[in-house]
């Protein structure tokens, strides 16, 4: 059994999950709250994981996690952890789950509203001790059971980052068996948000040497190792399922240093309540035009980024990611995904302000957005 140490403890492996008792005992839960979504009650992976927690545990369920959390969800899930008396949060699901049950706790254990603690709203000052979280991811993208971090589709439409150490979750279950069922499309969009976390985070100019060298590992397990397109091909690889969560978790571990202007374009994209895009899938698709956007201000990153992908050193970036987009079956551009002209105003007004632009590389201007969803929407 694999340990993990370092923001928090993550128990990482195989049959992990079986520890679930234990680990909520040693957090001094009772009664959590299962922050989940409807699919995987369908597939039955809520009643599993209920079986695995002993009697002395009364678990209730908010299994409403919308694709792209809300601000309306987590106040439903709220009212359910408050009437319900709940004194912790279990995040089970993908990064939507994890990150609705961030903000439930803070919540919890705080006054006003959500977007009061947003980090556009000065909130990172503002959060302090969280109700206790326990994350299990069942998908290997987002790398939340890690981060400090959580993003909410607020009421106003606003898509707002809420980040503090207190939203580090106090417990991780890191199973990659969780994940074997996960199908091809939704292993490929995860995995390019796992890919896209380590390439972003290796190319924001903060200097955390440790955090990039862990981007450059997941940038290698994904691409070079192929275990993305092992995992998608056959869901039933363990090897490759192993690889993917862990090159998840150290895409969130090396993001400590920021991220970059492919979020801040996916979480415009993702604000759309009509089109409800998928947040890795988005990420996987504009990636090839912010490489090409930042190819002037990012040194020798590039060529550190082909080697851990094995490639030569002067490999066009942008062109081989579209060609693995292509490859593991995502839309080659955002105008397969609905995205049309007539947003980018509103899509580049609400880039400009995310607070990822400004660890992109060279911070984008608003004319500058308005070119790049040109491009992305193809």
């Amino acid at each position: 059994m694999t340990q993990l140490n370092y923001i928090n403890k993550p128990v990482f492996d195989h049959g992990a999950i079986e520890q679930i008792s234990e680990i909520l005992g040693g957090m001094g839960i009772k009664k959590p709250l299962i922050c989940t979504d409807p699919g995987l009650v369908q597939l039955g992976m809520l009643d599993q994981l209920r079986n695995l927690i002993s009697n002395e545990f009364t678990p209730i369920v908010f299994d409403q996690t919308p694709a792209n959390p809300t601000q309306e969800a987590v106040e439903k899930a709220l009212e359910t952890y408050k009437a319900e008396g709940c004194d912790g949060i279990i995040g089970f699901g993908g990064g939507s789950s994890i990150d609705l049950g961030k903000a439930v706790s803070i919540l919890a254990t705080h006054e006003g509203t959500l977007v009061d603690y947003s980090v556009n709203e000065g909130g990172m000052e503002k959060i302090g001790e969280t109700a206790p979280l326990l994350a299990i991811p069942t998908t290997s993208g987002t790398g939340s059971e890690v981060s400090s971090g959580s993003v909410i589709i607020m009421n106003d439409g606003r898509k707002l980052i809420l980040a503090s150490a207190h939203l580090i979750p106090d417990a991780a279950i890191c199973d990659p068996d969780l994940t074997l069922g996960l199908p091809p499309i939704m292993t490929a969009g995860a995995g390019m948000d796992a890919f896209t976390h380590c390439v972003e985070a290796v190319l924001s100019p903060m200097i955390d040497p440790p955090a990039e060298a862990v981007g450059l590992d997941g940038i290698e397990r994904i691409f070079r190792g192929e275990n993305l397109l092992k995992a998608v091909k056959d869901g039933s690889n363990k090897e490759a399922r192993w690889n993917m969560m862990m090159a998840a978790t150290e895409g969130a571990m090396a993001f400590t240093k920021g991220l970059g202007a492919v979020h801040s374009m996916s979480h415009a994209c993702g604000a759309n309540q009509e089109l409800r895009l998928h947040h890795g899938t988005l990420n996987g698709v504009i990636l090839p035009a912010i490489i090409r956007f930042n190819k002037s201000h990012v040194g020798d990153k590039y060529e550190r980024i082909s080697r851990s992908m094995g490639l030569p050193e002067s490999s066009d970036l942008a062109e081989i990611i579209e060609n693995l987009n292509s490859e593991i079956g995502l839309p080659q551009n955002l105008g397969e995904m609905g995205i049309v002209e007539d947003m980018i105003p509103g899509l580049a007004q609400h880039s400009v302000v995310d607070i990822c632009s400004f660890t992109n590389p060279v911070i984008p201007t608003l004319e500058d957005y308005e070119k790049l969803f040109v491009e992305a929407i193809g």
